[in-house]
């Protein structure tokens, strides 16, 4: 698949859809509205797997610019988008109509007011990321679904643009950044980038269903095709093979 197809004709299943995942990917940081397109229209099917975005209402934490608000309108769905950056909901101009400058980790939501609470890839950039889940399993009615996605730390990804150095210390990899760019990365550790685990959020889903409060209907690899999806579900080899997860919670 060339990198500048249409994202509509994005592959739904299998390793075809994997690579051309992948080869968007390499466009995230030259040009953003590429990947972030295709990525949104991914996300969509994937979230469509669990229940029916056709009226829903959907809030996406960490919505940025917008990017995924036409794949996720277009799917019939109420959306909307929290980001606490103003520079992110400004990056393509005027922040994105239907959107709210606010964090993850206190949602301005009512308890039970949504049907869908999604975040892809915004886990890592908080300081407390069970905190922020929390924060998404409360604002959805019972029956409704959080879907949460994030790049594992010691995925090779996992530094973002500090990677593959962040293997040496996340700190470490920062401070190298700074002495070759004259700036530090906009992902600093520490800062705008926290270490989260595989394990850890696991662990987050299995409480929520001790305690009750929610089913976990999947832990997955985000971008690997189905049948390679459960790696995710591996100690261990999890947290560098999977490169992404995705935990998927349906409120009790």
């Amino acid at each position: 698949m060339p990198v500048d197809v249409d994202p509509a004709l994005l592959p739904e299943r299998g390793l075809r859809r994997s690579v051309a995942l992948l080869r968007a990917f390499r466009l995230e940081q030259s040009r953003p509205d590429v990947f972030y397109s295709t990525l949104a229209v991914d996300t969509v099917r994937q979230v469509s797997r669990y229940t029916s975005l056709d009226g829903a209402s959907v809030v996406d934490v960490g919505g940025g610019p917008g990017y995924f608000a036409d794949a996720f309108r277009g799917a019939g769905a109420r959306y909307a988008g929290i980001d606490p950056d103003a520079g992110e909901l400004t990056a393509r101009g005027d922040a994105p109509e239907g959107f709210l400058r606010a964090s993850g980790l206190a949602l301005p939501l009512a308890d039970g007011s949504l049907d869908v609470c999604m975040s892809s890839n915004v886990l890592e950039h908080v300081p407390d990321p069970e905190r922020m889940a929390g924060e998404m399993l409360r604002v959805v009615r019972p029956g409704g679904l959080v879907w949460l996605s994030w790049t594992t730390w010691l995925s090779p990804w996992g530094g973002h643009e500090t990677s593959p150095w962040h293997y040496l210390g996340g700190r470490r990899a920062a401070d190298r950044y700074e002495r070759l760019h004259g700036r530090r990365p906009k992902n600093d550790f520490g800062r705008s980038l926290f270490a989260v685990s595989a394990g850890r959020m696991s662990r987050w889903a299995r409480e929520v269903a001790g305690s009750g409060a929610g089913e976990v209907l999947d832990v997955r690899a985000r971008y690997h095709p189905d049948w390679a999806a459960w790696v995710a579900r591996v100690p261990a080899a999890r947290e560098v093979v999977s490169w992404n997860v995705v935990v998927v919670v349906r409120r009790r």
